[in-house]
């Protein structure tokens, strides 16, 4: 046995057979027998493999691999009891035979066809750093992965994913600096897991994680059309807040009540918490307002204070700069939003404003300034000489809007190739980003906020 093992690396694809055989049955002739359908199977398996490894046609190489993985998924299903079952389910090694890397092998197959969504969602996968276990942080990238797999089509792959971040959260081991799960429900609710996200939201005592978690539940009820649900979570929003003593969450639920056509009281809750913060600042001289108090205002069109506020907070939450511009432009203010946009620094950033500013004019049926707006963002692209993957991921956001066809998807895949080539550092953290703007163009609805 030991000698058999020594030779394997020198084996080549007609050794592979012999060796399983070989595995499969040192381990005693009873055990041999009872698991010989098993064992067939799984021979039939790695022939296949084998079939699939010199062919030269790529259909024809993933039609074989598929079959081989089907025989492998029988295995568990009808020899549930089998060695082979456990150490497949388990992912352990047979001889020098890897199903992890063979389960691998089979998803990057989507890659067969390279500009389909669900080959951006693989690559994107492979450059997120991997989940430590136990699960004791709700990472956003991989929980978005899962959303973005659900949205765009494999549910099996999404629960695959999400499944060991909620377990960790009943176990209460998900945990953000307040103590509390933060994107786990947020990540259900845009699965159409709605009573989950709630059952996980409703359990939440502090203020800013509860809201958020209500808040977002309350706007994908908003974009499923499911407005009775979108009035229940705003008044249990506003109930819990001022029930509470909760202070710039109001913001949320001044949002949350704009969603629920309720404008009157989520003015007069917004103004309120406005002078309460400003009041604050005034005492203390320390931070003035929260970000979302920015993005409420924008939400309601008052363009004097959404930019004063967002001048307070950019620096410290960029993602407010595209967030408020297109807010405004939507409400009419594109004037404003773009000269604002025009003075941000960080490339990156101008860029996501400039796309939220075309859907803004498209919707306003601009077509005109849309097209120029599309001008500025391919200059900005362009100058940067492709090296820019989120840049470039929001320039195929805006071609998708902006034209309604596939060439978004030549600008897709270079926002994924120049992720690729970056450094670790930008590969950490631009999976997020890459992710979200698949979904909105996608679905035409963003990644939550």
């Amino acid at each position: 046995m030991a000698s058999a093992f020594a030779r394997l690396p020198l084996c080549l694809g007609r050794c592979l057979v012999a060796v399983a055989l070989l595995v499969l049955t040192a381990t005693g002739g009873a055990w041999a027998q009872e698991s010989g359908p098993a064992n067939r199977m799984f021979i039939q398996a790695l022939q296949l493999i084998k079939q699939a490894d010199n062919s030269l046609d790529v259909a024809e190489e993933a039609r074989l691999l598929k079959e081989a993985d089907k025989l492998f998924a029988d295995i568990v299903a009808k020899y549930p009891d089998s060695a082979l079952a456990v150490q497949l389910v388990t992912n352990q090694f047979v001889g020098d035979f890897d199903f992890y890397d063979f389960r691998a092998r089979i998803r990057a197959m989507v890659c067969n066809e390279p500009l389909t969504s669900l080959c951006f969602l693989h690559r994107i996968g492979e450059m997120l750093p991997p989940v430590e276990t136990p699960i004791s942080a709700a990472r956003w990238d991989w929980l978005s992965l899962a959303v973005a797999y659900h949205q765009i089509g494999d549910s099996g792959r999404a629960k695959e994913i999400v499944a060991p971040f909620v377990s960790a959260v009943r176990r209460g081991g998900v945990t953000d600096s307040a103590g509390q799960d933060l994107f786990v429900a947020r990540a259900l609710t845009l699965m159409g897991q709605t009573q989950l996200a709630l059952d996980i939201t409703r359990q939440i005592a502090d203020c800013s994680t509860r809201l958020y978690n209500l808040a977002d539940i309350a706007k994908a009820a908003a974009w499923r059309g499911d407005l009775g649900l979108t009035n229940a979570l705003a008044e249990e929003a506003k109930s819990y807040a001022t029930g509470h003593g909760c202070a710039w969450e109001l913001g949320l639920v001044a949002q949350t009540l704009l969603r629920a056509g309720k404008e009157a009281q989520a003015r007069t809750l917004f103004l309120n918490a406005v002078e309460t913060q400003f009041s604050k600042f005034k005492d203390t001289r320390g931070d003035c307002c929260p970000p979302e108090l920015a993005v409420a205002a924008a939400e309601m069109g008052d363009v004097t204070l959404a930019l004063s506020l967002l001048r307070t907070v950019q620096d410290e939450n960029p993602w407010t700069i595209p967030t408020v511009l297109g807010r405004l432009a939507r409400r009419g203010e594109g004037g404003p939003a773009l000269s604002y946009a025009e003075q941000v620094a960080d490339i990156d950033t101008r860029g996501e404003a400039y796309a939220e500013l075309i859907e803004a004019a498209l919707k306003r049926g601009d077509s005109t300034t849309a097209t120029e707006l599309m001008k500025r963002l391919g200059k900005l692209t362009d100058d940067a000489g492709g090296r820019r993957p989120g840049l470039l991921a929001q320039k195929a956001k805006a071609e998708k809007i902006l034209y309604g066809d596939d060439r978004w998807r030549r600008s897709f895949q270079a926002a994924v190739g120049a992720a690729e080539k970056s450094s670790n550092f930008v590969r950490r953290d631009i999976g997020a980003p890459l992710l979200a703007a698949l979904v909105r163009i996608e679905t035409g609805y963003p990644m939550l906020d």
